[in-house]
């Protein structure tokens, strides 16, 4: 059995080594190959291209990595040509694997996308492309499955990695002593983004949080969480505040503080998860967030936001209104009133209830044996 598997970025390679290591366990002999992450390696994918040679960020870099993203598409396509794997597994990184997925059909092999892109969200008049380019859909929000079969596109709901990786990790007592502090002392999480330009908007937005957050409570700790690739000089204004270091990868990473700020991402669906009051906030350019303005179809930014309805049940600051004295405005009533605390929490409790448990890779992996008992 031979099966192709792609990722294109950090988040995507996370998502499939799982499914790399759950193919290795069920099928012991299969031939894996890909384009590949470090993970997706150790899980055991022989690489055909490194997905390195596709990771770019902004308009100006992937202008001027497109001929080498082609290349590594031709190349792909070669080899598939060639060696015509039973199955193709694209994973997230949506703009490159609608165009692959379509062109990997042709050659008359089956494509599952993992992540369905967020059509939901912007770009919907996409939908066309992406029945062209699978032939099954792999969801991990719980609304999208009826959304696109709306639209003429059977989906399935197969579990939230976030949701799977979070139900486990340290408790809130763990961390803070992994951290040196008392069970009694208030933790705070303060998460910048990883991205080059939201650390640059956001680190000393957040080092001045830091500091006004002493003046109101003076034994606060504070916690910042180090994503893989990002430089610890990168949030050297956050160090001089006071905040503690500790690295995502860790064995049990989980960011159980009492209260956190934190940019959009998958960080609040995972500090929603993990049951941690939060305060979300973003600021990026002025062309960009007026782009998104006009092409978003939400009102919420975040995940778990979005999920409970699209309700700002974690208050959201963006652009103009992400400032330090909103912040504080916002954020002191999660330490010291314990209603706007608890109301989330038990927002969260549903979110936890909509995600449910599931096992994901094992999901995925059982949309692959559907695939190859068709052929």
């Amino acid at each position: 059995m031979r099966i192709f598997i792609s990722a294109g970025e950090t988040s995507g390679d996370m998502h499939a080594a799982t499914v790399v290591a759950e193919l290795r366990s069920r099928f012991p002999d299969a031939s894996i190959h890909g384009i590949a992450g470090l993970r997706m390696q150790a899980a055991g994918c022989t690489v055909l291209h490194d997905m390195a040679e596709l990771n770019v960020m902004g308009l100006g870099e992937v202008l001027a990595a497109l001929s080498r993203i082609r290349r590594v598409e031709a190349s792909v396509l070669g080899w598939c040509e060639q060696q015509q794997p039973d199955v193709a597994v694209l994973v997230d990184f949506s703009s490159f694997h609608m165009r692959l997925g379509r062109k990997l059909r042709a050659l008359g092999i089956p494509v599952i996308h993992f992540v369905a892109p967020k059509l939901w969200a912007w770009g919907s008049w996409r939908v066309r492309k992406l029945r062209q380019s699978q032939d099954a859909l792999a969801c991990i929000l719980p609304f999208e499955p009826e959304w696109f079969a709306a639209r003429g596109i059977a989906a399935r709901f197969v579990g939230n990695p976030s949701a799977e990786a979070c139900a486990n990790g340290w408790s809130a007592a763990a961390l803070k002593q992994r951290l040196g502090l008392t069970e009694g002392q208030t933790l705070l999480a303060l998460l910048p983004g990883s991205r080059p330009q939201e650390l640059r908007t956001h680190v000393p937005l957040l080092a001045e949080v830091l500091q006004r957050m002493r003046e109101h409570c003076p034994d606060i700790a504070c916690v910042v969480p180090v994503a893989p690739g990002v430089a610890m000089a990168a949030l050297e204004p956050l160090w001089q505040a006071g905040a503690m270091p500790i690295r995502r990868e860790e064995e049990g990473y989980a960011l159980r503080a009492d209260l956190a700020v934190a940019v959009s991402g998958t960080a609040t669906l995972e500090l929603a998860l993990w049951d941690v009051p939060t305060l979300l906030v973003y600021k990026t350019s002025p062309l960009f967030a007026f782009l998104a303005r006009r092409l978003v179809q939400l009102q919420c930014a975040g995940l778990a936001n979005i999920i409970l309805d699209d309700k700002p049940v974690m208050p959201e600051l963006i652009q103009q209104a992400c400032t330090v004295d909103q912040i504080m405005l916002h954020l002191l009533p999660l330490l010291d009133d314990g209603k706007s605390a608890a109301a989330q929490r038990t927002a969260f409790k549903q979110l936890r209830q909509r995600l449910g448990q599931h096992r994901v890779a094992a999901n995925v992996v059982d949309m692959v044996e559907q695939q190859l008992d068709k052929s």
